[in-house]
């Protein structure tokens, strides 16, 4: 056990929580995460809400332990999950792409923990206003769709701004992160990268291997000139949608050279001409393990580092 105010409020052992991946965060590595003792979660993104009722039901089939669901906010979708969460007796909720006021009442109301992802100050105290249990304070190094701040600078400033847990994400792939995201103010961490690249994420073999193999600079991010960043591994279409982009073409052209790109990586293996969304962490991975083996290494060279620093005390 590593109680923090996180594992309290969650129920679980470690305070490590699996982010809720579009594409990757399925059932079965939403399980293995937390038969090892973090959070795992259901990724919402567009998913119609039968899709997601399915897949928790078949995730209580292989874990007993306390698991979640990410609402994808902007997903058309949006509303059906956020009622299959409820019917489902789902125990806490992250969500991401916007604001879950408008949900807020219903999931306190069902006794939900509601921990939304924020990339800014001004974001966690409204979210604190309208009832979250929790935020997750995620810096620009994460894979997807990514804000400006730095997790070194966003997370202190977050945890200085309310009262409720922080949980770091973005960069955190080790006992390291985690404990440098503690030093920083956070209770917890959310992890999503290095969990693609675990052998129970349903992923395609190309995309693990490209993560695994991904160098230090190997990251880019598309998008900005419209508002809409996307950290991804460079590969052919990172290189045409840069071109594009300099070219001064719409974004509504740009979403069309996207469209589907994501699922081409993730369940085709097309890493050449699909979307590979990874962190920058992707250079610290180096090998493919199992949830357990990830959380037990986390969590073992954040006591051998908190060891250590007692020499200076």
């Amino acid at each position: 056990m590593m109680k923090t105010e996180i594992t309290e409020l969650l129920g679980i052992e470690y305070p490590i929580i699996q982010g809720g991946m579009a594409w990757v965060a399925e059932q079965h590595l939403a399980a293995a995460v937390s038969n090892a003792g973090g959070l795992g979660l259901i990724g919402g993104a567009s998913a119609p809400g039968e899709v997601i009722r399915t897949m928790i039901r078949e995730c209580r089939k292989m874990t007993d332990k306390p698991f979640g669901v990410n609402v994808m906010l902007m997903s058309p979708y949006a509303d059906d999950v956020a009622k299959v969460v409820v019917e489902e007796n789902i125990r806490v909720v992250t969500t991401g792409a916007g604001s879950p006021e408008k949900y807020m009442k219903a999931w306190k109301a069902a006794g939900i923990k509601v921990i939304p992802v924020v990339a800014s100050v001004a974001l966690s105290r409204m979210m604190e206003r309208a009832g979250a249990d929790a935020v997750v304070a995620e810096g620009t190094e994460s894979g997807g769709h990514i804000g400006e701040a730095t997790t070194i600078t966003l997370v202190p400033q977050v945890a200085d701004a309310v009262k409720i847990p922080v949980i770091a994400a973005g960069g955190i792939a080790d006992g390291r992160g985690l404990m440098a995201a503690f030093m920083l103010g956070a209770q917890g961490v959310q992890i999503g990268t290095r969990f693609v690249a675990s052998k129970e994420a349903v992923v395609s073999q190309p995309y693990k291997d490209r993560i695994v193999k991904a160098k230090d600079i190997d990251s880019t991010v598309t998008g900005r000139s419209h508002g809409h960043p996307v950290r991804c591994l460079r590969n052919d279409m990172t290189r045409e949608y840069e071109k594009l982009e300099a070219e001064g073409k719409t974004f509504e052209e740009l979403e069309y050279l996207t469209l589907g790109s994501l699922r081409k990586a993730v369940q085709e293996g097309d890493v050449t001409k699909g979307t590979v969304m990874a962190g920058q962490i992707a250079g610290m991975i180096h090998d493919e393990k199992s949830c357990k083996e990830i959380i037990d290494d986390i969590i073992s060279e954040a006591r051998a580092l908190a060891g250590k620093a007692r020499q200076y005390e």
